[in-house]
């Protein structure tokens, strides 16, 4: 099986330790063990939780305080419609790996991450990209959308909120995708990592788990929570498809670290804590990128509605590798560009980081445009 190489994962892993403001993190700013024990009140009692543990494999599924919990993050879900995964990224491949075969059809939004496309491509599918586009603020056609399915469409595959551009598909809008969906019978998978970090209201939007009855819904500790060091992700779905993945998980998986799932039930039993620093982190970190992007004249964007994630729209002649590549070396600022993303004449910034590194590695951007 041949597959591309992964984008912006190669750009990440090429340049993520070289930079002094690291402006292309998509993770909701990490939190420490001791702040996730703080919030938990369990900084003198954790030991006596975790040093009785024998260090075996942990519960194959995914311990049921966990799965439970998980499935507390949805309207209509139960324990028994999840399984955990080795992060999202382990989620989203266990899908493909289950329900894609050669000859299928799948209909993938693009930007997005790029797992959505490449992996049901390397599978031997026929992958039809929905281009988000700019003039549409980012969010898909339906018309197009409808073109594009046919009977032998197996999967439409959304991101929701958006990576890259922090577009967001409210609940009328999904719906009017699952009825797209049913009429061929399609599943649809929504890649959710970033749900819960909505400008607005308490940070989430609707699930397509929770309105197709074909609906699967992916999702990690890793960005909203801030947890990524756990990798620990899920599935959520119909009973018979968590059973269908549970056997190709069998042969990559076995199970999640028993540390991992101890301490992603820990924080998501006190999420309310680390969702209100989410939501504070990128609302207050939105509005600093937002005013700097108002005063910059060589750069606009389409304001995010959620995620931690926008594409910039900059105005040079560079390609967005050779500007990053450039900007980089010149003042230590790292962006991810476009083209790393399949859309080339952006460039990405995570604005959900640290807010002082946000607004000095903005003022050196701004720097470097005079310069150029």
């Amino acid at each position: 099986m041949k597959i591309k190489e992964f984008g912006v994962e190669i750009w990440m892993n090429a340049y993520e330790n070289k930079c002094r403001y690291n402006l292309a993190e998509t993770c909701v700013e990490s939190i420490t063990l001791g702040q996730l024990l703080a919030f938990a009140g369990k900084q003198d009692s954790i030991l006596d939780e975790l040093l009785p543990m024998k260090m075996t494999y942990g519960a194959i599924e995914g311990s049921d305080r966990l799965r439970d919990l998980i499935a507390s993050l949805y309207d209509s879900q139960e324990r028994e419609n999840v399984i955990v995964t080795h992060g999202a990224i382990g989620a989203n491949a266990l899908v493909y790996e289950t329900l894609v075969e050669p000859g299928d059809h799948v209909v993938s939004v693009a930007p997005t991450y790029q797992q959505h496309y490449s992996i049901p491509e390397s599978y031997g599918a026929d992958v039809s990209i929905l281009r988000l586009r700019e003039e549409n603020a980012f969010l898909p056609d339906l018309e197009e959308l409808r073109g594009m399915v046919n009977a032998k469409t197996r999967v439409i595959a959304l991101n929701n909120p958006n990576n890259p551009t922090g577009s967001l598909m409210d609940r009328a809008l999904l719906e009017q995708i699952v009825e797209i969906a049913r009429s061929v019978d399609a599943w649809v998978l929504c890649d959710e990592v970033y749900r819960g970090t909505d400008q607005h209201g308490d940070g989430f939007t609707a699930s397509v788990a929770d309105l197709y009855e074909k609906g699967i819904s992916t999702a990690s500790m890793s960005k909203t929570y801030s947890l990524a060091g756990l990798r620990l992700g899920w599935i959520v779905a119909p009973q018979a498809l968590i059973h269908a993945v549970s056997i190709h998980r069998d042969y990559n998986t076995i199970s999640v670290g028993m540390l991992d799932d101890h301490f992603a039930a820990i924080a998501l039993e006190n999420r309310e804590h680390i969702l209100a620093r989410s939501r504070a982190i990128t609302r207050d970190n939105l509005e600093i990128l937002d005013a700097w992007v108002a005063n910059e004249p060589r750069v606009s964007y389409v304001r995010p509605k959620a995620g931690t994630t926008a594409l910039l729209k900059v105005d040079t002649d560079l390609s967005s590798r050779d500007f990053c590549v450039r900007l980089l070396d010149a003042k230590g600022v790292m962006f991810t560009p476009g083209s790393a993303l399949d859309i080339e004449g952006y460039v990405r910034i995570g604005y959900a980081n640290n807010a002082e590194v946000l607004k000095e590695g903005l003022a050196l951007v701004s720097a470097f445009l005079r310069e150029i």
